[in-house]
């Protein structure tokens, strides 16, 4: 798992042991054959089990079961994932490696909270009936499943394999030491993408059941009356909204805890990405004031697991983003843009969004974020917000536009999907890469805060040349892994040009790692102040003497020690472009997997009409499921 460096005991580097492995296989394939013997007698008939929770959900949500099921596990799954992983990357940053992966207890809730996800999407395809729409995916000689389900089975498969993937990686590669690795990105990426497969289902259920109402209309000439649970439905779709905030913004996990590996533009980047998308999603596809609802969630959700991992467990502090600014604006325009026209309103939305919600998430930095956003930042971030707010508007405009179960929704140009995932790409492009930065060299003066053997230090620092740090991003003290406590994140002050001091003591003991960090344009380095010997990878220590001269060096050397030097550049390349293809292969059946339900949204049904739906706009639901012309 995404881990800080070595603990005093010196654990393994590299890959858990290979008990602990055989034990996991074993558990796991013993849960998925249990699993599997399940859903094979309930489609044999041998239980009844399966088909008495569906009806209850049924009663509950006024959906069909293969829908009410899959969409409480997944709810309850991605709830108990989510607070593991930032659970263990607090325990990761305070605590260092962990001795294997069943030595933190972080870890079963990940584990169990990703079978949780598999398993909603294996009984969506299982439970399966005769209503599924045409937007399901047909199985040769069996039988026609959800596409929802299947996305999120697709997900969670993506999802779980990265544990066995990400093993291996730490055995050739050495450990990841971030939360951007490879592995790591698929692991929480697929978990987070599979609430997307759970709005797809949600609307596969919405039109399952309009498609019964109008069959009985058309046969017996009456309407009938509207389902039960549909307050209920609301609940869910509001919920879903906010869950895709939630899972969007897993992607900030390094920022949130103050530990960013990566270039601060970036920060701006993904947290404009996220409100964008699933803020603007969520106002097409509830309606009037779903944005705020799923901010709101968004809020409730992140606010417990912040008082959780921080003031419960007493780990580094977990912030986030508030994002309301950002839902109300986009509910104001939704007041003067049609949400229906995906493409004006999308557009519109985002940028109010990269406007003035960045701004003001800019102005709650100063109030939340340990690493402020400082002017230096500007234009840059401002322009690549700005441009990744309005292409994510249009994103998320077209998922809400593909969710909805109205028919009156415009149909978008096709180039408008396109158009967005490269302006996005290449934001990204520019804002990912760190550079080596100019050389740096700073003479350190140390004095004793506190004495050995506990010793804390204040350090005075002389940069060579001294307008090195003019219009840094930051500079800042970093010290994380002394197991006593949380890590001790603070910016530096210059007292004279040229020189600068921290402001709050530095452990220099222990198994602690303390470093100063300079962000300046597109580089990204670092200076060790103490970092402890560590037999396992192995490296020597880095003492923290009373003066030093050392010169600053890219961070990722300081941050990633367990890396393994002299890896095979060509083996490097084949392990990216594993993962790299089975991510394109994740988000291409999630981009098809859309595409693909709004085609085959219901034709309007002449002469019958219903009670308003569980979208913004009256249901148009056809029994017979056609592709929208």
């Amino acid at each position: 798992m995404w881990s800080f460096a070595a603990n005093e005991a010196n654990p393994p580097a590299g890959g858990g042991a290979t008990g602990e492995i055989v034990i996991g296989t074993v558990g796991g394939v013993l849960a998925t054959a249990a699993l599997f013997a399940l859903v094979f007698a309930h489609r044999s008939g041998r239980t009844g089990f399966l088909r008495s929770q569906g009806e209850l959900g049924e009663r509950q949500l006024g959906l069909p079961g293969w829908v009410a099921v899959p969409l409480t596990v997944l709810g309850v799954s991605l709830i108990v994932a989510v607070f593991g992983m930032y659970w263990d990357i607090a325990t990761h940053i305070d605590s260092g490696r962990d001795e294997g992966p069943f030595a933190n207890a972080s870890h079963y809730f990940i584990l169990v909270g990703l079978f949780g996800v598999f398993a909603a999407g294996l009984l969506s395809v299982f439970m399966a009936d005769e209503r599924v729409p045409a937007s399901g995916v047909d199985i040769p000689g069996a039988w026609r499943v959800p596409l929802g389900g299947a996305l999120i089975l697709l997900c969670s498969m993506i999802s779980l394999s990265a544990f066995p993937l990400d093993d291996i990686w730490h055995r050739i590669f050495g450990q990841d030491v971030t939360l951007y690795g490879p592995t790591h990105l698929l692991l929480f990426g697929g978990a987070a993408l599979s609430v997307l497969g759970a709005l797809v289902l949600l609307t596969e259920g919405v039109r399952a059941r309009d498609a019964a109402r109008t069959q009985a209309a058309r046969e017996e000439g009456v309407v009938e009356p509207a389902s039960e649970g549909g307050r209920m439905r609301k609940v869910v779709q509001v919920m879903l909204a906010g869950a895709l905030l939630i899972g969007l913004s897993t992607f900030q996990g390094e920022y949130d805890f103050a530990v960013p590996q990566f270039k601060l533009v970036l920060h701006a980047v993904l947290l404009m990405l996220a409100a964008s998308v699933a803020l603007v999603a969520a106002r097409v596809y509830v309606g009037k004031g779903g944005a705020l609802a799923a901010a709101l969630f968004f809020v409730l959700v992140r606010g417990v697991l912040s008082l959780l991992v921080t003031p419960t467990f007493g780990h580094t502090g977990l912030h986030f983003p508030l994002y309301l600014v950002e839902a109300a604006v986009v509910e104001l325009v939704a007041l003067r843009v049609d949400p229906r026209r995906a493409l004006r309103f999308g557009s519109i939305a985002g940028a109010a969004v990269g406007t003035i919600g960045l701004a003001a998430e800019w102005a709650w930095s100063y109030i939340w974020w340990t690493i402020e956003w400082p002017a230096s930042l500007l234009p840059e971030a401002a322009i690549a917000g700005f441009v990744t707010a309005v292409a994510g508007g249009v994103i998320g405009a077209l998922i809400g536009n593909a969710l909805a179960p109205s028919g009156a929704f415009q149909r978008p140009p096709r180039w408008a999907a396109p158009a967005a995932a490269v302006a996005l790409l290449a934001v990204l492009v520019y804002a990912v890469p760190v550079s080596s930065g100019e050389r740096i060299r700073a003479s350190v003066e140390l004095t004793d805060a506190t004495p050995p053997p506990e010793r804390n230090v204040h350090a005075t620092v002389r940069v060579d040349p001294p307008d090195a740090v003019d219009d840094a991003h930051w500079f800042v003290s970093t010290a994380w892994q002394g197991r006593e406590g949380r890590s001790v994140v603070d910016p530096l002050e210059e007292i004279r040009p040229g020189v600068w001091r921290t402001t709050k003591p530095v452990p220099v003991y222990g198994t602690w790692k303390a470093s100063l960090r300079l962000h300046k344009g597109g580089a990204v380095q670092g200076l060790a102040v103490y970092f402890p010997e560590d037999e396992a990878i192995p490296v020597d220590a880095i003492p923290a003497e009373q003066s030093f001269t050392r010169s600053f060096v890219r961070d990722k050397e300081l941050l990633q020690r367990e890396q393994k030097p002299g890896v095979s550049p060509a083996l490097t390349t084949i392990a990216y472009l594993i993962v790299g293809l089975v991510a394109i292969l994740l988000v291409t059946a999630l981009t098809a997997g859309v595409a693909r339900l709004a085609r085959m949204r219901p034709a309007r049904e002449p002469g019958v009409r219903f009670g308003p739906s569980i979208g913004s706009a009256p249901s148009t639901a056809s029994g017979t499921f056609t592709q929208a012309r």
